[in-house]
């Protein structure tokens, strides 16, 4: 299901997480070759992302919504 980027936060590792309007968390790394996203990178490509739709996999599993 497809669900809007609300906002972000770091996990344990500085890796960035996005936090989907569903309420469920979705990482979203930079790591070239295998995921290409270089927007999250900087400030300015996080911000111009929010609002964007990622598939959440959790939302079609049914999970309930992660926690801080």
């Amino acid at each position: 299901m497809e669900q809007a980027i609300a906002g972000y936060h770091q996990d344990e590792e500085d890796d960035w997480v996005a936090e989907l309007a569903c309420g469920h968390f979705q990482h979203a790394r930079h790591n070239p070759p295998w995921t290409s996203r270089p927007w999250v990178t900087t400030p300015e490509g996080r911000h111009a992302m929010l609002g964007h739709k990622l598939n959440c996999k959790k939302c079609d599993e049914g999970q309930p919504p992660d926690k801080l």
